[in-house]
C-alpha cells in the first residue's frame, strides 16, 4: 500500500511541471488570471486527486473483504481501508469548502 500510495504522489508531482510548461508551448496563448483563480484551479485539482485516491481505497477495500474468508482480522482491515476513505473526502470537501469561504471573504465582489 505504502508503494503504491508513493507511486501516485510521485507520479503527481513528476507531471505538475508537465502541465504547466504545457500551458506555455509557442502558439499557444497566455490567459493572464488572479491569484484566487490559481488557487482555485490547484484546489479543484487537488480535490479530484484526493477523490480519486479515496475510490482506489475502496476498491482496495472491496478486494480485502472479498478475499477475507471470514478472517476477522482481513475484515477488519477492509472496514479500515473504508473509514480511511470516507476520512478523506470529508477532509477533502471541508477543504474545499474552506477555500471557497475564504475566497468569498477576500473578493465579496467577485
Amino acid at each position: 500500500m505504502k508503494k503504491i500510495l508513493t507511486g501516485l504522489a510521485s507520479a503527481a508531482i513528476l507531471a505538475s511541471p508537465l502541465v504547466v510548461f504545457a500551458a506555455m508551448l509557442p502558439g499557444t496563448a497566455v490567459i493572464c488570471c488572479g491569484a484566487g483563480t490559481v488557487v482555485d484551479n490547484i484546489t479543484n485539482w487537488l480535490f479530484a486527486i484526493l477523490i480519486a485516491v479515496a475510490v482506489i481505497f475502496i476498491l482496495i477495500a472491496a478486494f480485502h473483504f472479498i478475499t477475507a474468508a471470514g478472517d476477522p482480522a482481513k475484515t477488519e482491515k477492509a472496514r479500515n481501508y473504508v473509514l480511511y476513505a470516507l476520512i478523506g473526502v470529508v477532509v477533502a470537501f471541508v477543504a474545499k469548502a474552506l477555500v471557497m469561504f475564504a475566497g468569498s471573504i477576500v473578493s465579496p465582489g467577485a
